[in-house]
């Protein structure tokens, strides 16, 4: 095949460049494992509220991908212009948790590699995927850190707050502190020693402390 044959080919040469079986079990893997990802983010997702458009998008962006990457690899001109074309779109949307990222990354890998016929290395290695993210972010530990809100009457009391805490946990840094006339708000992050949060209770009882509240936290949201 010479250069010019390579841009002779017509609209109805390229109608069967791809086998039907190709494409229906191409777009079929793409759509099971799509809903395998899916699932893997419902299962994973740590944010602040879910979004259940965010995981059909990574089904659809699984599908679209491969679509693409079949036309592109049957056709050395559409894949010409498929570059060009790519290049000028502009994605604007804000990624707020960094997890999400990978979603869509393995979205993307997985319609590419499935697409260029590697199928055993792009089931695979999804399933490996999937099973790393399920053990690792769902792990719970008592080393992650928590906020405590401890609302004291005065000074002294909130020293008697603090002494207690220190006994209690592993580590312990003041993150914010509102004195009013009357009250003294403090935010404390600590470490736990291990899964016990019942001294929060004991806190709560003491004299001088009107509430005391522990909550998770992970840098960029409390709950």
């Amino acid at each position: 095949m010479t250069f010019n044959d390579i841009f002779k080919s017509n609209f109805l040469n390229n109608v069967t460049s791809i086998s039907f079986f190709d494409m229906t079990l191409a777009l079929l893997l793409a759509f099971g494992m799509g809903m395998f990802i899916f699932l893997v983010y419902q299962k994973t997702f740590a944010g602040v509220m879910y979004s259940s458009g965010f995981g059909v998008t990574l089904i659809a962006l699984t599908m679209i991908t491969t679509l693409v990457i079949l036309a592109v690899t049957s056709n050395v001109v559409l894949s010409l212009g498929m570059v060009g074309a790519l290049s000028i779109v502009r994605f604007r949307t804000a990624i707020k948790e960094p997890l999400d990222i990978a979603f869509l990354f393995w979205s993307i890998a997985f319609g590419i590699v499935l697409a260029a016929g590697l199928i055993p290395l792009a089931v695979i290695g999804s399933l490996l995927i999937g099973v790393i993210l399920l053990i690792f972010v769902n792990r719970k530990t008592h080393a992650n850190p928590y906020i405590a809100v401890i609302n004291c009457t005065d000074h002294a009391s909130e020293l008697h707050a603090q002494e207690y805490l220190k006994q209690q946990v592993s580590r312990l840094v003041v993150k914010s502190k509102t004195a009013q006339k009357g009250a003294v708000e403090l935010n404390l992050e600590i470490r736990l020693k291990d899964d016990n949060t019942d001294f929060i209770n004991a806190l709560a009882e003491m004299e001088g402390v009107n509430s005391a509240v522990l909550v998770s936290y992970n840098g960029d949201y409390m709950g």
